[in-house]
């Protein structure tokens, strides 16, 4: 189906639904989506409501029979395709046109062909559609959580090699303190554990069913909304037959959760690539992450950092699509949640899987640099902070004065080109004397020892920090709530598992019925 790019010669409306502009740039590619993401939760769907309105006295047990053994062909109709059906306009979406193959089965079972229309019975498109999008969320965001604690496995494995292995952390984007790689990837690993929250507690807004509300005040007929819901794996009902309908907030909270992953992915993967710039050059990636130049023979460029950062950009612009999609838009019945906004939505998916399975690969290949780490910690005396510590302890000083010894030190050093190593211990114990008015009792071996980054590391115990007793305590706790955050999805399996028996029990049932025996 093409459209015209001239003007028409007379100026008119197209009486003839569907219009071809319309249906070439609406209808075709919502017919192509659906049959992509959605034939397979429509037929489950279709099952469940065909029980729920047997069991219901809304349906013979013989005409339930008939729909199933319908639904069954259309599925193995659609299984042995090798090509998507091509959109003609003859039935305006996917929804109808099963409808009609619905219909040819059961005029082939010489059955009454009354009773493909009865399984719209209490139905809408609209209640439909929704619970539609929510099944298709509920197991994307499955496969993303386990996505996400996958990389968290990876992390951890990581931390816990590297828990002793020493960094120079940044702050505003100078060199700030030692501390270890494992302790920072502990950070991102709580970050990640947090975004595998807001992904979960998105889905909790997405499980629940919207079935029964029909068009937007629920229907007549007397419909058991909790057993279809149990049947199709939801928990509970959407309570509010309009909120059913007009509410957007499932398909918020879930590219809203997106987003905020992406953010942190991206965070983490510019770090990486200010670690690995030459300048700083305390992460190095391995030679199957590293892309030559075309003209430079010495180049070593770790291109894939830079396709985190995209794909994790990518990821959060596909999620604000939809968030902006939903903005100001009204409190209704519309195709602003619908099929369009969720196509779009899936792209955030897709790119959000790239971007984590390329980090998890990165992150297990790529090393610290330890004897750049070293040179970068001496260069910017980033364990002094140490010195004004141990000052207060063991000198009985004041924050404010250890601080101010420290850092006329420091100055000291800039000017001189010497670093903690190698200062002369009289230029310390000059300064120390000038500011507190007497001599130090401490040696020159305990101001080299309380200057170097393993004892800066050492003495940093409190929960959280970086020290091997306070690592090996944050590695216990992420591998307890990674085995608790496993659990969540294993229980949300189990549950779509148990569903999908429920329904085939509910329907073995009714065909035993139909039978007699």
């Amino acid at each position: 189906m093409s459209v015209s790019t001239g003007t028409p010669a007379v100026m008119g409306g197209d009486d003839r639904f569907p219009a071809p502009v319309y249906a070439e740039t609406v209808l075709a590619p919502g017919f192509m989506h659906s049959q992509k993401h959605l034939v397979g939760h429509l037929l489950r769907l279709h099952r469940a409501h065909a029980a729920m309105l047997a069991e219901q006295g809304l349906l013979e047990a013989q005409q339930a029979t008939a729909l199933f053994k319908a639904l069954d062909k259309v599925e193995a109709t659609f299984a042995a395709m090798t090509e998507p059906v091509a959109y003609t306009g003859e039935y305006e979406d996917l929804f109808f046109y099963i409808e009609k193959l619905i219909a040819e089965d059961i005029a082939a079972q010489r059955v009454d062909p009354d009773v493909a229309g009865r399984l719209h019975t209490g139905r809408s498109r609209n209640d439909i559609d929704h619970t539609l999008f929510k099944m298709a969320l509920r197991e994307r965001l499955d496969t993303l959580g386990t996505a996400v604690l996958d990389l968290v496995d990876t992390l951890m494995a990581r931390a816990r090699a590297d828990a002793g292995t020493i960094i120079l952390a940044y702050t505003h984007g100078q060199p700030a303190q030692p501390s270890t790689y494992g302790h920072y990837l502990g950070a991102v690993i709580e970050t990640l554990l947090r975004d595998f929250n807001r992904l979960m507690e998105a889905r909790a807004v997405v499980d629940r069913s919207p079935l029964g509300a029909a068009a937007i005040t629920t229907t007549g007929f007397p419909l058991d909304r909790q057993r279809v819901a149990d049947l199709l794996g939801f928990p509970v009902i959407l309570r509010n037959s309009y909120g059913c309908i007009a509410g957007a907030d499932y398909t918020a909270a879930t590219y809203g959760a997106i987003k905020l992953m992406a953010l942190s992915l991206g965070r983490f993967a510019q770090d990486m690539a200010y670690w690995t710039a030459y300048e700083v050059g305390q992460l190095r990636f391995s030679d199957g992450f590293v892309q030559i130049s075309s003209i430079m023979p010495q180049k070593r460029n770790p291109v894939p950092v830079e396709h985190m950062r995209l794909l994790a950009s990518l990821t959060a612009g596909h999620a604000d699509a939809v968030l902006l999609a939903l903005h100001n838009t009204p409190f209704i019945d519309m195709n602003d949640n619908e099929h369009e906004v969720h196509g779009a939505g899936y792209e955030a998916f897709a790119t959000a899987h790239r971007v984590l399975a390329l980090m998890a690969g990165v992150v297990r290949s790529a090393e610290i640099n330890g004897k750049r780490v070293r040179a970068n910690i001496e260069a910017s005396y980033a364990t002094i902070t140490e010195l004004a510590d141990s000052l207060v302890r063991e000198e009985n000083l004041p924050f404010s004065k250890a601080h101010h010894i420290a850092a006329a030190l420091a100055r000291h050093m800039q000017a001189s080109g010497e670093t903690l190593s190698n200062v002369p211990y009289e230029t310390f114990t000059r300064i120390f004397s000038e500011t507190a008015g007497r001599e130090p009792t401490f040696d020159e071996a305990t101001f080299r020892r309380v200057t170097t980054p393993e004892h800066f590391v050492a003495v940093r115990k409190l929960p959280g920090g970086p020290a091997p007793e306070a690592m090996a305590e944050s590695l216990a706790v992420y591998t307890g709530e990674a085995a608790d955050a496993r659990a969540v999805i294993a229980t949300h399996r189990a549950r779509d598992a148990a569903s999908k028996e429920l329904l085939a029990d509910a329907m073995a049932t009714l065909m035993t019925t139909a039978t007699g025996a």
